[in-house]
Protein backbone atom coordinates (compact mmCIF):
# COMPACT_ATOMS: atom_id res chain seq x y z
CA UNK A 1 0.00 0.00 0.00
CA UNK A 2 2.78 2.43 0.93
CA UNK A 3 4.42 1.77 -2.43
CA UNK A 4 1.32 3.13 -4.14
CA UNK A 5 1.34 6.28 -2.02
CA UNK A 6 5.02 6.88 -2.75
CA UNK A 7 4.51 6.35 -6.48
CA UNK A 8 1.67 8.81 -6.52
CA UNK A 9 3.62 11.47 -4.58
CA UNK A 10 6.51 11.11 -7.01
CA UNK A 11 4.10 11.28 -9.92
CA UNK A 12 2.63 14.56 -8.67
CA UNK A 13 6.05 16.22 -8.53
CA UNK A 14 5.63 16.85 -12.25
CA UNK A 15 3.76 20.05 -13.08
CA UNK A 16 2.33 18.43 -16.18
CA UNK A 17 1.08 15.47 -14.16
CA UNK A 18 -0.59 17.82 -11.71
CA UNK A 19 -2.32 19.61 -14.59
CA UNK A 20 -3.42 16.27 -16.02
CA UNK A 21 -4.84 15.01 -12.73
CA UNK A 22 -6.66 18.31 -12.32
CA UNK A 23 -8.06 17.86 -15.83
CA UNK A 24 -9.58 14.54 -14.74
CA UNK A 25 -10.83 15.97 -11.46
CA UNK A 26 -8.62 13.49 -9.59
CA UNK A 27 -7.58 14.07 -6.00
CA UNK A 28 -6.28 12.06 -3.07
CA UNK A 29 -9.88 11.21 -2.19
CA UNK A 30 -10.77 10.16 -5.71
CA UNK A 31 -7.83 7.85 -6.28
CA UNK A 32 -8.42 4.32 -5.18
CA UNK A 33 -6.48 3.24 -2.11
CA UNK A 34 -7.88 -0.25 -1.56
CA UNK A 35 -7.43 -2.43 1.51
CA UNK A 36 -5.87 -5.04 -0.73
CA UNK A 37 -4.48 -4.97 -4.28
CA UNK A 38 -6.83 -5.28 -7.20
CA UNK A 39 -6.94 -8.71 -8.80
CA UNK A 40 -5.97 -8.28 -12.44
CA UNK A 41 -5.71 -10.42 -15.56
CA UNK A 42 -4.26 -9.60 -18.97
CA UNK A 43 -5.62 -11.21 -22.13
CA UNK A 44 -3.12 -10.84 -24.97
CA UNK A 45 0.43 -10.64 -23.58
CA UNK A 46 2.21 -9.25 -26.62
CA UNK A 47 3.80 -5.84 -27.04
CA UNK A 48 1.13 -3.38 -25.99
CA UNK A 49 -0.71 -5.71 -23.64
CA UNK A 50 2.39 -5.96 -21.45
CA UNK A 51 3.07 -2.24 -21.80
CA UNK A 52 -0.41 -1.37 -20.52
CA UNK A 53 -0.08 -3.83 -17.63
CA UNK A 54 3.32 -2.52 -16.54
CA UNK A 55 2.05 1.07 -16.52
CA UNK A 56 -0.84 -0.04 -14.31
CA UNK A 57 1.57 -1.82 -11.94
CA UNK A 58 3.51 1.43 -11.58
CA UNK A 59 0.62 3.56 -10.30
CA UNK A 60 -2.02 1.28 -8.78
CA UNK A 61 -1.68 -1.51 -6.16
CA UNK A 62 -2.54 -4.69 -8.06
CA UNK A 63 -1.86 -8.41 -8.04
CA UNK A 64 -1.63 -9.93 -11.51
CA UNK A 65 -3.53 -13.16 -11.00
CA UNK A 66 -3.58 -14.56 -14.51
CA UNK A 67 -2.28 -14.12 -18.04
CA UNK A 68 -3.68 -15.49 -21.28
CA UNK A 69 -2.15 -15.91 -24.72
CA UNK A 70 -2.34 -18.47 -27.51
CA UNK A 71 1.42 -18.15 -28.10
CA UNK A 72 3.24 -20.18 -25.43
CA UNK A 73 6.53 -18.35 -25.96
CA UNK A 74 5.04 -14.89 -25.54
CA UNK A 75 3.02 -16.07 -22.56
CA UNK A 76 6.05 -17.52 -20.78
CA UNK A 77 8.09 -14.38 -21.40
CA UNK A 78 5.29 -12.19 -20.05
CA UNK A 79 4.93 -14.33 -16.93
CA UNK A 80 8.61 -13.95 -16.15
CA UNK A 81 8.48 -10.19 -16.61
CA UNK A 82 5.37 -9.83 -14.44
CA UNK A 83 6.94 -11.83 -11.61
CA UNK A 84 9.86 -9.39 -11.66
CA UNK A 85 7.64 -6.31 -11.84
CA UNK A 86 4.84 -6.94 -9.38
CA UNK A 87 5.41 -6.32 -5.68
CA UNK A 88 4.52 -9.87 -4.56
CA UNK A 89 7.03 -11.44 -6.94
CA UNK A 90 4.48 -14.13 -7.75
CA UNK A 91 4.14 -15.69 -11.18
CA UNK A 92 0.56 -15.44 -12.51
CA UNK A 93 -1.47 -18.46 -13.55
CA UNK A 94 -1.15 -19.04 -17.29
CA UNK A 95 -3.93 -19.79 -19.75
CA UNK A 96 -4.37 -20.31 -23.47
CA UNK A 97 -8.18 -20.06 -23.20
CA UNK A 98 -9.43 -16.68 -21.97
CA UNK A 99 -12.89 -18.05 -21.15
CA UNK A 100 -11.33 -20.59 -18.80
CA UNK A 101 -9.32 -17.78 -17.21
CA UNK A 102 -12.49 -15.76 -16.59
CA UNK A 103 -14.33 -18.78 -15.22
CA UNK A 104 -11.63 -19.87 -12.79
CA UNK A 105 -10.66 -16.47 -11.34
CA UNK A 106 -12.54 -13.73 -9.54
CA UNK A 107 -11.13 -10.57 -11.07
CA UNK A 108 -11.49 -6.85 -10.43
CA UNK A 109 -9.83 -5.63 -13.62
CA UNK A 110 -9.20 -7.23 -17.00
CA UNK A 111 -6.86 -5.70 -19.58
CA UNK A 112 -7.32 -6.69 -23.22
CA UNK A 113 -4.34 -6.37 -25.55
CA UNK A 114 -5.26 -8.85 -28.28
CA UNK A 115 -5.58 -8.00 -32.00
CA UNK A 116 -8.66 -6.01 -32.97
CA UNK A 117 -10.77 -8.95 -34.15
CA UNK A 118 -10.86 -10.38 -30.61
CA UNK A 119 -11.65 -7.19 -28.65
CA UNK A 120 -15.43 -7.38 -28.68
CA UNK A 121 -15.95 -10.97 -27.53
CA UNK A 122 -13.29 -10.75 -24.83
CA UNK A 123 -14.49 -7.42 -23.47
CA UNK A 124 -18.12 -8.59 -23.38
CA UNK A 125 -17.21 -11.85 -21.64
CA UNK A 126 -14.98 -10.08 -19.10
CA UNK A 127 -17.75 -7.62 -18.19
CA UNK A 128 -20.25 -10.46 -17.82
CA UNK A 129 -17.73 -12.20 -15.54
CA UNK A 130 -17.87 -9.18 -13.23
CA UNK A 131 -14.73 -7.24 -14.16
CA UNK A 132 -14.08 -3.67 -15.12
CA UNK A 133 -12.20 -3.61 -18.42
CA UNK A 134 -9.40 -1.70 -20.12
CA UNK A 135 -9.61 -2.51 -23.84
CA UNK A 136 -7.21 -1.38 -26.51
CA UNK A 137 -8.30 0.69 -29.47
CA UNK A 138 -9.93 0.36 -31.91
CA UNK A 139 -12.57 -1.30 -29.79
CA UNK A 140 -14.03 -3.42 -32.59
CA UNK A 141 -13.74 -4.52 -36.21
CA UNK A 142 -17.36 -3.74 -37.08
CA UNK A 143 -19.94 -1.20 -35.93
CA UNK A 144 -22.39 -3.65 -34.37
CA UNK A 145 -19.66 -5.16 -32.20
CA UNK A 146 -19.15 -1.68 -30.79
CA UNK A 147 -22.86 -1.20 -30.14
CA UNK A 148 -22.90 -4.50 -28.21
CA UNK A 149 -19.85 -3.45 -26.18
CA UNK A 150 -21.51 -0.22 -25.10
CA UNK A 151 -24.71 -2.11 -24.26
CA UNK A 152 -22.98 -4.67 -22.04
CA UNK A 153 -20.98 -2.03 -20.16
CA UNK A 154 -24.18 -0.15 -19.37
CA UNK A 155 -26.24 -3.24 -18.50
CA UNK A 156 -23.67 -4.56 -16.02
CA UNK A 157 -22.67 -1.08 -14.81
CA UNK A 158 -18.97 -1.63 -15.39
CA UNK A 159 -16.26 0.90 -16.17
CA UNK A 160 -14.68 0.30 -19.56
CA UNK A 161 -11.72 2.46 -20.47
CA UNK A 162 -10.45 2.49 -24.07
CA UNK A 163 -6.75 2.79 -24.84
CA UNK A 164 -7.10 6.14 -26.63
CA UNK A 165 -4.58 7.67 -24.25
CA UNK A 166 -4.11 10.89 -26.19
CA UNK A 167 -6.83 12.22 -23.86
CA UNK A 168 -4.41 11.54 -21.02
CA UNK A 169 -1.29 12.94 -22.72
CA UNK A 170 0.00 15.84 -20.57
CA UNK A 171 1.03 18.23 -23.35
CA UNK A 172 -2.22 17.62 -25.26
CA UNK A 173 -4.28 18.26 -22.13
CA UNK A 174 -2.35 21.49 -21.73
CA UNK A 175 -2.99 22.47 -25.36
CA UNK A 176 -6.72 21.89 -24.96
CA UNK A 177 -6.88 23.97 -21.81
CA UNK A 178 -4.50 26.79 -22.67
CA UNK A 179 -5.08 27.14 -26.41
CA UNK A 180 -8.51 25.82 -27.40
CA UNK A 181 -10.54 26.36 -24.22
CA UNK A 182 -8.82 29.72 -23.66
CA UNK A 183 -10.07 30.88 -27.06
CA UNK A 184 -6.69 31.54 -28.68
CA UNK A 185 -7.87 29.94 -31.92
CA UNK A 186 -11.14 31.87 -32.08
CA UNK A 187 -13.79 30.20 -34.23
CA UNK A 188 -12.64 26.74 -35.26
CA UNK A 189 -13.88 25.69 -38.67
CA UNK A 190 -11.54 23.03 -40.04
CA UNK A 191 -9.55 20.04 -38.80
CA UNK A 192 -6.97 17.95 -40.64
CA UNK A 193 -5.56 14.62 -39.44
CA UNK A 194 -2.84 12.55 -41.07
CA UNK A 195 -0.44 9.64 -40.92
CA UNK A 196 2.48 9.34 -43.32
CA UNK A 197 4.40 6.55 -41.59
CA UNK A 198 5.68 3.80 -43.87
CA UNK A 199 3.99 1.27 -41.61
CA UNK A 200 2.18 -0.98 -44.08
CA UNK A 201 3.78 -4.42 -44.02
CA UNK A 202 3.66 -5.57 -47.62
CA UNK A 203 5.67 -8.76 -47.83
CA UNK A 204 5.07 -12.02 -49.70
CA UNK A 205 6.05 -14.74 -47.21
CA UNK A 206 5.45 -18.36 -48.14
CA UNK A 207 2.75 -20.47 -46.52
CA UNK A 208 4.31 -22.70 -43.88
CA UNK A 209 3.49 -25.10 -41.06
CA UNK A 210 2.11 -23.54 -37.89
CA UNK A 211 4.73 -23.77 -35.10
CA UNK A 212 3.82 -25.95 -32.14
CA UNK A 213 3.98 -23.04 -29.68
CA UNK A 214 1.13 -21.15 -31.43
CA UNK A 215 -2.55 -22.11 -31.52
CA UNK A 216 -3.36 -20.45 -34.84
CA UNK A 217 -7.01 -21.52 -34.82
CA UNK A 218 -7.49 -19.83 -31.45
CA UNK A 219 -5.51 -16.79 -32.58
CA UNK A 220 -7.81 -16.42 -35.60
CA UNK A 221 -10.96 -16.90 -33.53
CA UNK A 222 -14.01 -15.25 -35.14
CA UNK A 223 -12.03 -13.83 -38.07
CA UNK A 224 -11.72 -15.48 -41.45
CA UNK A 225 -8.89 -18.04 -41.48
CA UNK A 226 -5.94 -17.03 -43.64
CA UNK A 227 -3.27 -19.54 -44.70
CA UNK A 228 -0.49 -19.37 -42.12
CA UNK A 229 2.46 -17.48 -43.57
CA UNK A 230 4.49 -16.58 -40.51
CA UNK A 231 4.07 -15.20 -37.01
CA UNK A 232 1.13 -12.75 -37.19
CA UNK A 233 2.03 -10.76 -34.09
CA UNK A 234 2.46 -7.02 -33.98
CA UNK A 235 2.85 -5.74 -37.54
CA UNK A 236 1.88 -8.58 -39.88
CA UNK A 237 -1.75 -9.01 -38.82
CA UNK A 238 -2.39 -5.28 -39.26
CA UNK A 239 -1.70 -5.67 -42.97
CA UNK A 240 -5.01 -7.50 -43.43
CA UNK A 241 -8.62 -6.39 -43.28
CA UNK A 242 -9.56 -9.82 -41.90
CA UNK A 243 -8.28 -8.69 -38.49
CA UNK A 244 -8.72 -4.93 -38.42
CA UNK A 245 -9.58 -1.83 -40.41
CA UNK A 246 -6.28 -0.82 -41.90
CA UNK A 247 -4.39 2.35 -41.08
CA UNK A 248 -7.60 4.36 -40.79
CA UNK A 249 -8.81 1.98 -38.08
CA UNK A 250 -5.40 1.87 -36.40
CA UNK A 251 -4.12 5.46 -36.59
CA UNK A 252 -7.01 7.74 -37.53
CA UNK A 253 -8.97 6.51 -34.52
CA UNK A 254 -6.41 8.18 -32.22
CA UNK A 255 -6.37 11.56 -33.95
CA UNK A 256 -10.10 11.66 -34.66
CA UNK A 257 -10.84 10.75 -31.05
CA UNK A 258 -8.51 13.54 -29.92
CA UNK A 259 -10.20 16.06 -32.18
CA UNK A 260 -13.64 15.07 -30.92
CA UNK A 261 -12.51 15.35 -27.31
CA UNK A 262 -10.84 18.72 -27.80
CA UNK A 263 -13.76 20.23 -29.71
CA UNK A 264 -16.69 18.45 -28.03
CA UNK A 265 -17.83 16.62 -31.15
CA UNK A 266 -20.18 13.62 -31.21
CA UNK A 267 -21.31 11.59 -34.21
CA UNK A 268 -20.66 13.29 -37.58
CA UNK A 269 -23.61 13.93 -39.88
CA UNK A 270 -21.95 12.31 -42.88
CA UNK A 271 -18.82 10.27 -43.63
CA UNK A 272 -17.17 9.86 -47.01
CA UNK A 273 -13.90 8.30 -48.07
CA UNK A 274 -11.86 7.46 -51.15
CA UNK A 275 -8.65 5.49 -51.54
CA UNK A 276 -7.18 2.10 -52.16
CA UNK A 277 -3.94 0.34 -52.99
CA UNK A 278 -2.39 2.81 -55.40
CA UNK A 279 1.37 2.27 -55.07
CA UNK A 280 2.30 -0.77 -52.99
CA UNK A 281 0.66 -3.40 -55.18
CA UNK A 282 3.34 -6.07 -55.05
CA UNK A 283 2.60 -7.67 -51.66
CA UNK A 284 -0.13 -9.63 -49.90
CA UNK A 285 -1.47 -6.79 -47.79
CA UNK A 286 -5.08 -5.85 -48.57
CA UNK A 287 -5.32 -2.60 -46.60
CA UNK A 288 -5.23 0.75 -48.39
CA UNK A 289 -1.89 2.48 -48.88
CA UNK A 290 -3.62 5.76 -49.69
CA UNK A 291 -6.87 7.05 -48.19
CA UNK A 292 -8.75 10.27 -47.55
CA UNK A 293 -11.81 10.44 -45.30
CA UNK A 294 -14.08 13.35 -44.43
CA UNK A 295 -16.13 13.41 -41.23
CA UNK A 296 -18.69 16.18 -41.70
CA UNK A 297 -20.17 18.27 -38.89
CA UNK A 298 -22.24 21.45 -39.20
CA UNK A 299 -19.81 24.14 -40.43
CA UNK A 300 -16.80 21.92 -39.70
CA UNK A 301 -15.03 19.10 -41.53
CA UNK A 302 -12.52 16.71 -39.99
CA UNK A 303 -10.37 15.40 -42.84
CA UNK A 304 -8.12 12.34 -42.57
CA UNK A 305 -5.29 11.49 -44.97
CA UNK A 306 -2.82 8.63 -44.91
CA UNK A 307 -0.13 7.48 -47.29
CA UNK A 308 2.32 4.67 -46.60
CA UNK A 309 4.64 5.90 -49.30
CA UNK A 310 6.28 9.21 -50.20
CA UNK A 311 7.12 12.00 -47.78
CA UNK A 312 5.17 13.89 -45.13
CA UNK A 313 4.21 17.48 -46.01
CA UNK A 314 5.36 18.54 -42.53
CA UNK A 315 8.29 16.34 -41.41
CA UNK A 316 7.83 17.50 -37.80
CA UNK A 317 4.25 16.23 -37.80
CA UNK A 318 4.07 12.94 -39.75
CA UNK A 319 1.23 11.56 -37.56
CA UNK A 320 -0.71 14.53 -36.42
CA UNK A 321 -3.76 16.67 -35.88
CA UNK A 322 -4.10 20.25 -37.18
CA UNK A 323 -6.86 22.46 -35.81
CA UNK A 324 -7.52 25.64 -37.80
CA UNK A 325 -9.13 28.68 -36.24
CA UNK A 326 -9.70 32.22 -37.40
CA UNK A 327 -6.97 33.43 -35.03
CA UNK A 328 -4.36 30.77 -35.68
CA UNK A 329 -3.40 27.13 -36.14
CA UNK A 330 -2.75 24.45 -33.54
CA UNK A 331 -0.50 21.56 -34.62
CA UNK A 332 -0.57 18.51 -32.34
CA UNK A 333 1.19 15.15 -32.22
CA UNK A 334 2.22 12.57 -29.67
CA UNK A 335 5.58 14.34 -29.44
CA UNK A 336 4.74 18.06 -29.29
CA UNK A 337 2.37 20.89 -30.08
CA UNK A 338 2.78 24.26 -31.77
CA UNK A 339 0.39 27.18 -31.68
CA UNK A 340 0.94 29.54 -34.62
CA UNK A 341 -1.11 32.72 -34.26
CA UNK A 342 -2.45 34.79 -37.09
CA UNK A 343 -0.44 38.00 -37.40
CA UNK A 344 2.04 39.12 -34.73
CA UNK A 345 0.90 37.04 -31.78
CA UNK A 346 3.24 34.89 -29.71
CA UNK A 347 3.98 31.38 -30.87
CA UNK A 348 3.75 28.61 -28.27
CA UNK A 349 5.67 25.33 -28.41
CA UNK A 350 5.61 22.43 -25.94
CA UNK A 351 7.26 19.03 -26.07
CA UNK A 352 6.11 15.67 -24.82
CA UNK A 353 6.67 14.89 -21.15
CA UNK A 354 9.09 12.07 -20.33
CA UNK A 355 9.45 10.40 -16.92
CA UNK A 356 12.65 8.44 -17.43
CA UNK A 357 14.20 9.37 -14.07
CA UNK A 358 11.00 8.78 -12.14
CA UNK A 359 10.46 5.34 -13.67
CA UNK A 360 13.94 4.04 -14.55
CA UNK A 361 12.53 0.54 -15.13
CA UNK A 362 10.99 1.92 -18.33
CA UNK A 363 14.45 2.18 -19.85
CA UNK A 364 14.93 -1.59 -19.56
CA UNK A 365 11.60 -2.52 -21.15
CA UNK A 366 11.81 -3.84 -24.68
CA UNK A 367 9.87 -1.88 -27.33
CA UNK A 368 8.39 0.57 -24.82
CA UNK A 369 7.07 3.86 -26.20
CA UNK A 370 8.73 6.15 -23.68
CA UNK A 371 6.81 9.17 -24.90
CA UNK A 372 3.47 7.38 -24.34
CA UNK A 373 4.25 5.89 -20.92
CA UNK A 374 3.24 8.99 -18.88
CA UNK A 375 -0.05 9.19 -20.79
CA UNK A 376 -0.81 5.52 -20.18
CA UNK A 377 -0.07 5.90 -16.46
CA UNK A 378 -2.51 8.79 -16.29
CA UNK A 379 -5.03 6.79 -18.29
CA UNK A 380 -4.79 3.95 -15.77
CA UNK A 381 -5.23 6.36 -12.85
CA UNK A 382 -8.33 7.77 -14.51
CA UNK A 383 -9.63 4.23 -15.09
CA UNK A 384 -9.44 3.21 -11.44
CA UNK A 385 -10.66 6.59 -10.21
CA UNK A 386 -13.79 6.15 -12.34
CA UNK A 387 -14.35 2.77 -10.72
CA UNK A 388 -13.98 4.30 -7.27
CA UNK A 389 -16.22 7.27 -8.07
CA UNK A 390 -18.77 5.20 -10.00
CA UNK A 391 -18.34 7.58 -12.92
CA UNK A 392 -17.40 7.43 -16.60
CA UNK A 393 -13.69 7.44 -17.46
CA UNK A 394 -12.14 9.97 -19.83
CA UNK A 395 -12.06 7.37 -22.64
CA UNK A 396 -15.39 5.72 -21.89
CA UNK A 397 -16.44 2.84 -24.12
CA UNK A 398 -19.17 4.92 -25.77
CA UNK A 399 -16.66 7.54 -26.90
CA UNK A 400 -14.30 4.79 -28.06
CA UNK A 401 -17.19 3.30 -30.03
CA UNK A 402 -18.00 6.57 -31.79
CA UNK A 403 -14.38 7.11 -32.85
CA UNK A 404 -13.92 3.48 -33.90
CA UNK A 405 -17.23 3.18 -35.74
CA UNK A 406 -16.61 6.36 -37.73
CA UNK A 407 -13.30 4.95 -39.00
CA UNK A 408 -15.04 1.69 -39.94
CA UNK A 409 -17.76 3.64 -41.73
CA UNK A 410 -15.07 5.52 -43.65
CA UNK A 411 -13.77 2.19 -44.92
CA UNK A 412 -17.27 1.10 -45.91
CA UNK A 413 -17.73 4.41 -47.74
CA UNK A 414 -14.45 3.84 -49.59
CA UNK A 415 -15.58 0.35 -50.58
CA UNK A 416 -19.06 1.41 -51.73
CA UNK A 417 -17.83 4.67 -53.29
CA UNK A 418 -20.52 6.85 -51.70
CA UNK A 419 -21.08 8.94 -48.56
CA UNK A 420 -22.79 7.37 -45.55
CA UNK A 421 -25.05 8.79 -42.86
CA UNK A 422 -25.10 6.61 -39.77
CA UNK A 423 -28.13 6.72 -37.47
CA UNK A 424 -26.85 5.79 -33.97
CA UNK A 425 -30.38 5.61 -32.56
CA UNK A 426 -31.77 3.08 -35.05
CA UNK A 427 -28.30 1.70 -35.77
CA UNK A 428 -28.61 1.77 -39.54
CA UNK A 429 -27.03 3.66 -42.40
CA UNK A 430 -29.79 6.00 -43.51
CA UNK A 431 -31.40 5.09 -46.83
CA UNK A 432 -28.69 2.54 -47.58
CA UNK A 433 -29.61 -1.13 -46.89
CA UNK A 434 -26.43 -2.38 -48.55
CA UNK A 435 -24.23 -0.30 -46.25
CA UNK A 436 -26.34 -1.30 -43.24
CA UNK A 437 -25.59 -4.95 -43.95
CA UNK A 438 -21.89 -4.14 -43.75
CA UNK A 439 -22.21 -2.87 -40.17
CA UNK A 440 -21.67 -6.49 -39.05
CA UNK A 441 -18.99 -8.87 -40.29
CA UNK A 442 -19.64 -12.56 -40.73
CA UNK A 443 -18.08 -14.58 -37.92
CA UNK A 444 -16.33 -17.85 -38.52
CA UNK A 445 -18.18 -20.84 -37.07
CA UNK A 446 -18.72 -21.66 -34.21
CA UNK A 447 -18.33 -18.07 -33.00
CA UNK A 448 -21.49 -15.99 -32.62
CA UNK A 449 -21.57 -12.28 -33.38
CA UNK A 450 -22.74 -10.28 -30.34
CA UNK A 451 -26.12 -8.55 -30.56
CA UNK A 452 -26.65 -5.30 -28.64
CA UNK A 453 -30.35 -6.20 -28.33
CA UNK A 454 -29.58 -9.47 -26.57
CA UNK A 455 -26.68 -8.87 -24.19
Amino acid sequence: MEAFNINRRNFLKSASATLALSHFGLSGIDLINPKKPYKVALIGTGWYGKSDLFRLIQVVPIEVIALCDVDKNILSHAANMVSQRQKSGKTPKLYSDYQKLLKENELDLVLIGTPDHWHALQMIDAVKAGAHVYVQKPISVDVMEGEAMVAVARKYNKVVQVGTQRKSTPHLIEAKKNIIDAGLLGKIKHVEMCCYYHMRNNGNPLVEAVPDFLDYEAWTGPAQLRPYDGIPHRRWWRAFMEYGNGITGDMCVHMFDTARWMLGLGWPEKISSVGGIYVQTEGKSNISDTQTAVFEYPDLNCVWQHRTWGTAPDPEYPWALFIYGEKGTLKLSTMQYDFIPEGKGEKIHKNVVYEKEKYPEDLKEDMIELHAAPATRLHMLDFVAAINNKSRPIADIEQGHISTACCILANISMELKRPLKYDPVNKIVKNDPEATLKLSRAYRSPFKHPDYRNI
